[in-house]
């Protein structure tokens, strides 16, 4: 077990729920997404399991140990759950600070006592698997968007995370990159990662998760389960605000069409 959610809630400071009554687990070696309309609470989840907020109440355990405030107070335990917990924020200028593309890479695992020697080497490896060598001594803030995306999912590879949190990856990128990040995700979950995502793309659904777990408008869980059975679900997806009916009439015929990003629309025509 690598994730416990048991009866998990977060709200806002101004007092606005952004999770309600979360129980589920999340085990080493899975792809599990994170599906919900935009506001659903897709985003607060992943900044929970980082530890970036905590929980307003039930508990939330992560290796074992309750993920809380007074967790990162021991040195060893921050340690270890920075090391091992990547994320990558859904716009990347967030994370990257760094005077070039070389520092940012560099900057994680010199935090982590690794020895210079072998975070250039981490470096190095992040940069050719990325496939962006060229980009080394730029400037982050002179990138593109899709640049900027494989910088920032570089910069938590060289600490060699065991989890890698990505919040809404393909959001923004151009096919060809969304397509190039798709791959490096499968190659990253075959090399032994555990990737948690959160998207509302339907189509991207199957390529990038095993486990589908649905948040509604309630910001509670809706489903859960394989990506086939949760897209074959058009009530449910209705219901989550995933999809949406389009009337429209041909003759005498109203006809209701699911639209949504699933890649094979099915139609229901009503008389």
């Amino acid at each position: 077990m690598l994730f416990k959610l048991n009866h998990v809630n977060y709200k806002f400071p101004n007092g606005i729920p952004g999770l309600n009554d979360l129980s589920f687990e999340v085990n080493e070696g899975e792809r599990v997404a994170f599906l919900g309309a935009n506001g659903s609470g897709k985003s607060t989840l992943l900044k929970l399991l980082d530890g970036l907020i905590f929980s307003s109440g039930g508990e939330l355990r992560v290796f074992n140990r309750t993920l809380a405030p007074e967790a990162f107070s021991d040195p060893k335990f921050r340690g270890e759950f920075r090391q091992k917990i990547g994320f990558v924020f859904q716009d990347p200028e967030v994370q990257l600070f760094c005077p070039t593309v070389w520092d940012e890479l560099l900057f994680g695992p010199l935090q982590l006592d690794i020895s210079r020697e072998e975070a250039e080497s981490r470096a190095r490896d992040a940069l050719n698997l990325l496939e962006i060598p060229g980009l080394k001594d730029r400037s982050p803030y002179q990138l593109s968007g899709g640049e900027k995306k494989r910088v920032a999912i570089a910069s938590i590879l060289t600490p060699n995370p065991q989890v890698l949190l990505l919040d809404e990856p393909t959001n923004g990128l151009d096919p060809r990159t969304q397509k190039s990040l798709i791959m490096l995700l499968w190659k990253l979950f075959k090399a032994g990662k555990t990737i948690i995502l959160s998207t509302n793309d339907l189509s991207i659904l199957e390529d990038v998760a095993d486990r589908a777990i649905v948040l509604s408008e309630n910001h509670d869980v809706l489903a859960d389960g394989p990506p086939d059975k949760i897209l074959a679900d058009r009530g449910m997806l209705l219901k989550a605000n995933l999809i949406h009916e389009h009337h429209h009439r041909h003759g005498g015929n109203q006809h209701l069409h699911p639209h949504s990003h699933i890649p094979d629309h099915e139609h229901q025509h009503e008389k």
